[in-house]
């Protein structure tokens, strides 16, 4: 990764619909900004991927496409940390008991790996559940070496 200029703390917050093109904007977005923190194109693709499950995630599994329910998203570039958040306003789900995706079982399974993706491409991820509802992610790279 190319050393990180010493830029002003960026963040940005957007309230987007439950559809698929919120998808596409977030990816565009957290990838904007990643590159203009300095991340090299690996880190990039990784990123927008991960964004991208986490989106999908929000607006298919949380909100169910719903119109009505909205997904919170914000990335923050500060210091050495680029971070993510993602929330939908959905009903949450149960994640201490995900299958695990690398078992037998699950292999030829055609969903169910997106937070393994996730975990395996940025350095942080954290989940939790909302009041009243839904659950929110946090994604975090880092600009430099940890």
């Amino acid at each position: 990764m190319r050393q990180n200029e010493h830029h002003a703390p960026e963040t940005v917050e957007r309230f987007l619909d439950s559809t698929l093109e919120s998808v596409d904007s977030a990816e565009e977005l957290a990838v904007g900004m990643a590159q203009r923190a300095g991340f090299d194109e690996d880190e990039l693709m990784r990123i927008g991927m991960a964004v991208r499950e986490s989106m999908v995630n929000a607006v298919v599994h949380g909100n169910r496409y719903n119109s009505n329910k909205k997904v919170r998203f914000s990335v923050t570039h500060h210091g050495e940390r680029f971070t993510v958040q993602i929330a939908d306003q959905g009903e949450g789900f149960d994640f201490e008991n995900l299958p695990d995706p690398l078992s037998p079982e699950n292999l030829m399974r055609t969903s169910g790996r997106g937070i393994f993706l996730i975990r395996s491409f940025m350095d942080e991820f954290q989940m939790r559940h909302l009041e009243p509802g839904g659950t929110e992610v946090t994604l975090v790279k880092y600009t430099v070496s940890k």
